[in-house]
């Protein structure tokens, strides 16, 4: 499987770069004309076994935004650019993650990849998350591709995204881990792509995928995204997180 899924993940970043680079330069000259600095941001990720690697993106945010110290940014966060935001809402900053996918550094599918801040808080059975490569897009990634919606105008949206988003992401994460194949792989690249022209479709093909693989009710029921998140314990604890 593994080998299948680098020679799978090698092909598909090398032929996506070519197509996309005419949209990677079109948004590198807006970026750079709009505030004279650089439009790639390189963003500190943890790896597969805890290995630090700079994540590539399109900047869609004010330079310095990192400093502020808050890594979930809601949909009204005053850092987030004009362009940034069409940049943002069509995950055209997270293309250029193709090149990590060829360096190896992460997968095409695969648990997202968090900051350090956020990985130290990982419990043990989280920590099973940092056993793969991490991935441009994941089940998590259709689920929650509103989070800037979800953790907007909370006191504190980091907290915000580990007590709502983060439980169930960790969850979907590992889940993806127990059941990796390669045609695992491709719904979720189809998923991802429909999630652009139907949420409402793609969020059914997910609680699809769920049901084959038997998870919990509960699980399914939260990745429908027909209720309002509560605050959850990530996997492995029994206590809410209320610091950071």
């Amino acid at each position: 499987m593994f080998i299948t899924k680098r020679i799978f993940d090698f092909t598909s970043s090398f032929f996506g770069i070519i197509l996309l680079s005419p949209i990677f330069l079109i948004f590198m000259i807006l970026i750079f004309l709009q505030d004279g600095h650089s439009p790639l941001y390189k963003a500190p990720r943890v790896g597969k076994n805890g290995k630090m690697f700079r994540m590539i993106k399109l900047r869609s945010m004010i330079v310095g935004a990192d400093k502020a110290g808050v890594d979930t940014a809601s949909v009204n966060d005053n850092r987030i650019t004009k362009l940034g935001i069409i940049i943002r809402k069509y995950k055209i900053d997270e293309l250029l993650q193709l090149w990590n996918v060829l360096k190896g550094e992460m997968s095409i599918v695969g648990p997202r990849p968090n900051v350090k801040v956020e990985t130290d808080l990982y419990t043990q059975k989280e920590k099973g998350l940092l056993a793969v490569k991490p991935g441009i897009s994941d089940l998590s990634s259709i689920v929650f591709g509103d989070l800037g919606e979800i953790v907007a105008n909370s006191a504190d949206t980091n907290i915000s995204y580990n007590q709502l988003v983060r439980p169930w992401k960790s969850r979907l994460g590992l889940i993806y881990i127990e059941n990796m194949s390669l045609l695992l792989d491709l719904k979720i690249i189809f998923l991802t792509l429909l999630s652009m022209i139907s949420r409402e479709q793609a969020l059914k093909g997910v609680t699809r995928i769920l049901e084959d693989l038997k998870v919990s009710n509960e699980i399914i029921r939260v990745s429908k995204r027909q209720e309002q998140l509560v605050p959850t314990p990530p996997p492995g604890s029994q206590k809410i997180v209320t610091e950071r």
